[in-house]
Order: structure tokens, then C-alpha cells, then sequence
């Protein structure tokens, strides 16, 4: 069995093809440092066979709910996110399509807590902390091409699409593990990943994304005037005017608020939780869905692998340049955006810390 991890895998302007921006369906690339967690069956003895380490996940009671179609051939085995284990492993729901590229197919499945979206990604496309990763890459044709808006199935430990199943045969972490809950950044890394993001002694107001107003008066100087001052309350008011900025499944907006709420929670700022929660009540009703999903995995520090990656070579585990470079390759506009998140996450941990 292939084994999976937590580190570079990505995350783009709409997910697999790009968790961020207006071509959601442009693949990442991703590297592999992570835990392999493997659901209960027979693979997961090939696994201890083979040397990896393995983790089962509890198997519960035969789940109840939708009847799954006695048309459902043999399941393509798939790498799933423990993100969306509940979906999963849960009863079995209907789904509809949300998006179908050759990336990446995103469904929307109706729960009681509200609607949630779970994605079936090819190997080479962004690694989303709610998708399910495939073990064939885009060009080989793994997905199904299906209508936005079309039936699915998803439960009982399999992801049904058209004449697509998938199963979950294995399952990675998209909390990267970190050295302790407040980790020590590298202060080299961190110039390192500040001078790739903004470039060689280019001014950070001089920063710009497509969609996002600019200026002394735009949010992101707003965002800028509140790390300052080491003012959580507000970076959470520029909020207001992020959420939902941009074009595309997840705007660039939302993908600056995804990477600046995933660091201040994997880095430990104290009120991490609480501007977390915000963001997503902020969301309801004023972006995607794709975006509002990725956004409460953000706040539970569930991140793209790429996203991860960096963060890991941030404390000294793992090669950082290359990981920022695939960082800052993901999607048209989401790895810059998810990367100024992450650089003011640091700002606003350092500034709090400090005072």
C-alpha cells in the first residue's frame, strides 16, 4: 500500500486543482514528510509488512442512511483526509457535484450541522485538507467528467460520483506536526519566506492580488495597520471586507484569512481559537462553499500540504526553498495568498509574544 503524508501537497485557488483563485483547477506539485494513518482492512497488514508505520482508525457500527446502488462496482482505492473522516466513515448521504475538472471532483454533501464538501483529487493536484487523493495522476483520466449539480454518494467508507467509487484504503493528517504548541520559527526562514512573497527589497504596501483593492484605504493595508499594533480584534474586522474578495471558487480573500487563521492556530496565538471562530461565522452566506469548508479546516489547523511543508521547514524540519516554491506555484493567486496569511500569522504571533 502507498503511503501518505502530511506535508507538500497543496492547495489551490478551488481546492485539488487550487484552493484559491479563478482556475481552482490547476494542479500542485507536493513532496512527502508525514504520519501514515491507515484505515482497518487488509491493506493495512501489506503496510506493517512493508515496514510503514500505521495508525487504524476506530471501526464503528455498520453505518446507517442512504442504501448504497447495487450498481457500485469495485472501489478505487484512495488516500482520504482525516478532515473529513466523519463524512467518510459516517452514514451514507447524498452529494451533489459542485465542480468536476480533471483534477479534482468536489461534492457538497448536506449534514446536520450545515452543508460540508469533500473532494477526490488526482496525485498531481493540490492536496486539500478535505479530499481524497487518488493514486493516478490527471493525465492518466482517473475522474469522472460530471455535471456541476449532479447526484453522489457519500458514507459508509466510500465516495460515490457517477460511474466513479472510491474508497478510503488509507488516511493522512492535514495538521501538520509541529515541534510543541508554540514552536520557534527560524529567523532565517522566515526573511527567507518574506523576500520570496514579496520579493528583494520591495516594499510589503507594494503587494497585490488580483482582485483585492489596493491602496492605503484597501484591506490588506488595513491588515498591515492591525499586526502593528498587535490588534487581533482588528485583523478581524479587516475580515469583513476579506471574505468573499476575488474572483473564483475560493477568492483570494478567503485565502488570505485561510492562511493567516491556520497559522495563528498552528502557532500557538492565544486567541487563535477565537478569531478562528469569527472567520467562519463570518463566512456563512458571503463566500463558496469549497471556500467556507476550506476555511473551518483552516480554523481546526487543518492545511494544504504545501502549506504545511513550509511551516515544518520553518522549524528546521525538512528542506524550506523548495517547499516555498511550491507553496507560491499553487494556483493562479491561492499559494501567494495563503503565503501573505502565513507571514502576518507570524507577525501578529511574534508582536503578541513580544508585548
Amino acid at each position: 500500500m502507498r503511503t501518505i503524508d502530511e506535508s507538500t501537497g497543496g492547495q489551490g485557488d478551488a481546492g485539488a486543482p487550487d484552493t484559491r483563485g479563478p482556475d481552482a483547477a490547476t494542479p500542485g506539485t507536493r513532496t512527502a514528510h508525514g504520519t501514515t494513518v491507515t484505515a482497518p482492512s487488509s491493506r493495512s497488514g501489506r503496510a506493517a509488512r512493508a515496514g510503514v508505520p500505521t495508525i487504524h482508525l476506530p471501526s464503528g457500527s455498520r453505518p446507517t442512511g442512504l442504501p448504497l446502488p447495487r450498481s457500485a462496482g469495485t472501489a478505487v482505492p484512495a488516500q482520504a483526509s482525516t478532515g473529513v473522516a466523519d463524512l467518510l466513515r459516517g452514514p451514507v448521504r447524498a452529494a451533489r457535484v459542485l465542480l468536476s475538472v480533471p483534477a479534482a471532483v468536489y461534492l457538497t454533501v448536506a449534514t446536520p450541522q450545515g452543508p460540508d464538501v469533500v473532494g477526490v483529487l488526482t496525485s498531481d493536484a493540490a492536496r486539500l485538507p478535505l479530499g481524497c487523493v487518488l493514486f493516478r495522476p490527471a493525465n492518466g483520466r482517473p475522474l469522472v467528467s460530471v455535471p456541476a449539480g449532479a447526484p453522489a454518494r457519500v458514507g459508509g467508507g466510500r465516495l460515490e460520483v457517477g460511474d466513479l467509487t472510491v474508497s478510503a484504503a488509507a488516511w493522512w493528517d492535514p495538521r501538520p506536526k509541529l515541534p510543541s504548541t508554540r514552536p520557534a520559527l527560524l529567523p532565517e526562514g522566515v526573511r527567507q519566506l518574506r523576500t520570496a512573497l514579496y520579493g528583494e527589497g520591495v516594499p510589503h504596501s507594494a503587494f497585490s492580488l488580483p482582485g483585492l483593492p489596493t491602496g492605503p484605504s484597501g484591506p490588506l493595508a488595513a491588515l498591515r495597520g492591525a499586526v502593528r499594533r498587535a490588534d487581533l480584534d482588528a485583523a478581524l474586522r479587516t475580515a469583513t471586507r476579506l471574505i468573499g474578495l476575488g474572483p473564483g471558487l475560493t477568492p483570494a480573500g478567503d485565502d488570505v484569512l485561510a492562511g493567516l487563521t491556520a497559522g495563528l492556530v498552528l502557532l500557538g496565538h492565544p486567541a487563535a481559537e477565537r478569531f478562528g471562530a469569527g472567520v467562519t461565522s463570518l463566512a456563512a452566506g458571503r463566500t463558496t462553499e469549497l471556500s467556507r469548508a476550506l476555511l473551518r479546516h483552516a480554523a481546526a489547523g487543518q492545511v494544504s500540504g504545501e502549506y504545511a511543508a513550509v511551516l515544518r521547514g520553518l522549524v528546521g524540519d525538512g528542506a524550506l526553498a523548495p517547499a516555498i516554491a511550491a507553496l507560491l506555484a499553487t494556483g493562479s493567486t491561492s499559494g501567494r495568498a495563503m503565503s501573505l496569511g502565513l507571514c502576518t500569522a507570524i507577525d501578529l504571533v511574534d508582536r503578541t509574544t513580544r508585548r
